[in-house]
């Protein structure tokens, strides 16, 4: 009679362990609202994509263009929303998929057949960056996978006898990377590959085993119909999205033609800390084990190869300071598989894996305790919009949060301070999303016409209780309103 369980081995474990932190994640993923600002934007930007139809030119507002990005994390999404319903995890449910495509795509690199193959991935998973990421609404999810793509169907393609496909995924990845996130991703890969290329043992006339002229054609069919379509659409795009987005952003981190961002100005060189941060689990022993190889490195291709693809995006944003942490995602699964390959030579690995794996299962504590879920709440407006009375009008003084947008299903509206005296005169019932600082500077007349529901920790939902005022009110002339 054949056993239900399969024995319980090391390949086992990591396996069962693996399926764990998935599942940990989808639990967060499924629980936790959708975070302002940059999550509850793409969120919103798919809940409308999926609403109004419109596949082309994504819109951050109702007939307002989105130019920051192209579109297919956010085709991800809305398909997702289309099918199953705006509920979190299935915004969220297109980002674990891909890293959970990463995962499966990486376990054939282990070093030896009798390791297991989930490893890789465990070793993947346990990295803060990554595991973040399985669960955010971003864009840098699918450019990682694009990028694990392109490089590792390079390496597969340049091997005695490869498999002719891999020599085609690589132009795959490359036309899935500009519909991602831009020419980004020939500029984080094309490098890399070339230095080493240049500094190994690599014979240049393997080149021509790729399909270059065709490849090129597979990676501009995939991409430039949608960029040709945009333009038409919504004139400007192009000049936008290129120069903009990837030049002045990158040299000039207080860009004032950022339409849709906020300023991420860094000290120069903090992508270095970030890709610390990323990686903090597994830091020391990567260390160790570089420094123990020396020149050696240079004489192991392989390792070779994924050091170069894991040092060129933090050196290329090294003097940018305009940059967030999820740069440094796309070198996530290089750390890993360096790990993974010096693997046997690790002290103490064990230990390092229990700790790093030690995370996911502390939130999950903490967020029974409830401080997980407070500070999420305390960056979503999911409970404001949720506690504001049903039929009514929602407003949100001066200005609308994504995350308002988002749950309010592109309802809210946005009230101007000095007309918001004018809406209580009304006596229309409606209920009005205010920060805590504006409401302080409120006068007096209004304040008192406006009843707190609930509140977190920047903002407060009010609805309006329209009382009647005699002569007092005549303290409160109309024009300081």
């Amino acid at each position: 009679m054949k056993k239900l369980f399969p024995p319980i081995n090391a390949a086992t474990v990591t396996g069962y362990l693996l399926v764990l932190l998935f599942l940990i994640r989808g639990f967060f993923n499924g629980t936790l609202p959708l975070m302002d600002k940059t999550e509850a934007r793409y969120a919103e930007i798919a809940r409308l994509m999926a609403e109004t139809g419109e596949w082309i030119v994504l819109q951050i507002d109702y007939g307002v263009p989105f130019w920051a990005k192209p579109p297919l994390s956010t085709w991800f999404s809305a398909a997702s929303i289309s099918l199953f319903g705006e509920a979190e995890f299935f915004v969220r449910l297109p980002y674990l998929l891909a890293c959970l495509a990463m995962v499966l795509l990486v376990g054939k690199y282990r070093p030896s057949n009798k390791m297991s193959f989930y490893l890789p991935g465990l070793v993947l998973m346990s990295l803060p960056e990554f595991y973040l990421h399985a669960g955010v609404v971003s864009t840098d999810t699918f450019l990682s996978l694009s990028i694990a793509l392109v490089m590792l169907s390079f390496w597969e393609g340049i091997q005695d006898n490869a498999k002719t496909y891999w020599r085609y995924l690589l132009f795959v990845g490359m036309g899935l990377g500009l519909l991602t996130k831009g020419p980004i991703v020939g500029i984080l890969t094309v490098p890399p590959i070339l230095l080493w290329c240049t500094l190994s043992d690599f014979k240049w006339k393997t080149l021509l085993r790729f399909p270059i002229v065709i490849g090129a054609l597979v990676s501009l069919g995939i991409a430039v119909p949608w960029y040709i379509w945009a333009e038409l659409r919504s004139p400007g795009f192009i000049d936008y999205f290129i120069v903009g987005e990837h030049f002045k952003r990158y040299l000039d981190s207080s860009w004032s033609g950022d339409k849709y961002g906020f300023p991420k100005q860094q000290p120069m060189g903090m992508v270095w800390l970030f890709l610390i941060g990323a990686v903090l689990s597994w830091i020391g022993s990567f260390i160790k084990k570089m420094k123990a190889q020396g020149r050696g490195l240079f004489k192991d291709q392989w390792s070779l190869y994924l050091l170069f693809w894991l040092l060129w995006t933090p050196f290329f944003f090294t003097s940018s300071k305009s940059l967030i942490h999820p740069y440094t995602l796309p070198v996530m699964i290089p750390f890993a598989l360096l790990i993974v390959h010096y693997w046997e030579g690790i002290k103490l690995k064990k230990i390092h894996l229990f700790l790093a794996l030690e995370l996911p299962l502390l939130l999950v504590a903490v967020y029974f305790s409830g401080a997980v879920d407070q500070v999420f709440l305390d960056n979503s407006d999911k409970t404001l919009v949720a506690s504001a009375p049903k039929n009514s009008t929602l407003y949100a003084l001066d200005w609308k949060s994504y995350s308002s947008q988002y749950y309010s299903q592109g309802q809210v509206e946005v009230v101007l301070a000095d007309t918001l005296l004018q809406q209580l005169r009304k006596k229309e019932d409606f209920a009005v999303i205010i920060r805590h600082k504006d409401f302080e500077g409120l006068p007096l007349i209004v304040k008192d016409q406006l009843e707190l529901l609930t509140k977190n920790k920047k903002r407060g939902v009010y609805k309006a209780i329209h009382k009647q005022y005699s002569g007092t009110a005549q303290l409160f002339p109309e024009k300081n309103f």
